[in-house]
């Protein structure tokens, strides 16, 4: 069976992660997202499957190549074109606008197909959907998920009559607008007859787009509400979220990876710390050839990545912290996420520790470290009137 995981967005509001990472690729606990929807697929005989990427590209082809180590069949849709400089400059299509160019190039989508949004965690029966979705006769099919009304205002609302027929569609209503409380998943069943709905040659988008066209129009086009697990990383604060559900059990299809060493406390290879020495509490994850210096404090729920180094009389607490990420002596992070030289708090504010002057808190785990004395740290810090905790 056939299947499209859109890649192609250049997740702005997952930045500064994704100013690297293509959102797809974002880990949870070092495994990228779009693995675990690749699992899911595959799991419901799904092992045709088209990816159409466009910012940082390369990263997606070069981590996923064909799919073979995973049990499917990938083949990528690249849009965008190579400037002057050789380089590749990634310029989407819209999500229903990629689908076209690639049943354009040719028509590979010529039965039921899944189409899900790679920026999320989803423990879903397709195999449910899919039947529920022909038994409908239907061209189109959203599947939704009921939230709580205090929440609706942060969702595109799917509207449908007693049968399950779409008949709108609300984005973020207030609590005291909203028409359901059942959510736009971004994850879709189509037949190939859609791509009547279609223009080849344009961006074209299917949620602002190509969904009200087929309302309009009166179109088979239905949405089936289902009770799984979804955890959506679009933004910084959702994806500081799905960490902390992974590491506290909350989220069941994501293991926490590596080596148990105490209750609550998981590590990879080669970590070198003192445990006496140490003041850990769990749930913590600390990625392989990481290094804790005598005399740090970590708190959980927090995860530090591979090849981290967090001095002596640092504290960790709540956060979550990349690969290569040095925190410099007596620092003391709360509430954060640091991603190279970026600190963003909870609710994605970001610090750009190194345009601020402040590369003595956080800096590369790979540089020599910066020689101010404690007195000079204290005296920026000051000056600039910043904290990090």
């Amino acid at each position: 069976m056939k299947a499209m995981i859109l890649a192609a967005g250049k997740g702005t509001r997952v930045r500064p992660i994704t100013y690297t990472i293509p959102k797809p690729m974002i880990p949870i606990l070092q495994k990228p997202v779009m693995e675990f929807l690749l699992e899911l697929l595959r799991q419901h005989g799904f092992d045709q499957i088209m990816v159409n990427v466009s910012h940082l590209a390369e990263e997606i082809e070069n981590y996923f190549r064909d799919g073979q180590r995973f049990g499917v069949q990938i083949a990528y849709s690249f849009e965008g074109k190579i400037d002057d400089d050789g380089k590749l400059v990634g310029e989407a299509i819209g999500s229903a606008g990629g689908m076209r160019r690639i049943q354009d190039f040719s028509p590979f989508f010529d039965d039921t197909f899944v189409v899900l949004c790679g920026d999320a965690l989803i423990d879903l029966d397709l195999t449910a959907a899919v039947k529920w979705h022909r038994s409908k006769g239907s061209i189109a099919t959203i599947i939704t998920k009921s939230v709580p009304l205090e929440e609706v205002s942060s969702y595109g609302v799917v509207v449908t009559d007693e049968d399950g027929r779409v008949k709108a569609f609300q984005e973020k209503p207030s609590t005291e607008e909203a028409l359901s409380t059942n959510i736009n998943t971004g994850i879709y069943i189509f037949e190939p007859e859609v791509f009547k709905y279609i223009p080849s040659g344009v961006e074209y988008d299917i949620g602002s787009q190509l969904f009200p066209k087929l309302v309009e129009i009166g179109a088979p086009f239905y949405a089936i509400p289902m009770d799984f697990e979804w955890v959506d990383i679009g933004k910084v604060p959702d994806y500081w979220r799905a960490i902390q559900g992974v590491l506290l059990g909350e989220i069941k299809n994501v293991q926490i990876p590596g080596y148990e060493v105490a209750p609550g406390i998981y590590t990879g290879l080669n970590v070198a710390v003192n445990w006496d020495k140490v003041d850990i509490t769990g749930p913590v994850y600390i990625g392989a050839m990481t290094r804790i210096e005598d005399g740090a404090k970590i708190v959980g729920p927090a995860m530090i990545g591979p090849n981290c180094w967090i001095c002596s009389g640092a504290t960790v607490e709540n956060s979550v912290i990349f690969e290569w990420s040095r925190l410099g002596p007596g620092v003391r992070l709360v509430d954060k996420l640091v991603f190279g030289r970026y600190c963003v708090d909870k609710t994605g504010a970001t610090i750009d520790v190194q345009a601020a002057a402040l590369d003595w808190l956080i800096t590369d785990a790979r540089q020599t470290p910066p020689s101010h004395t404690p007195a000079e740290r204290q005296a920026i810090a000051e000056l600039l009137n910043t904290t990090v905790i």
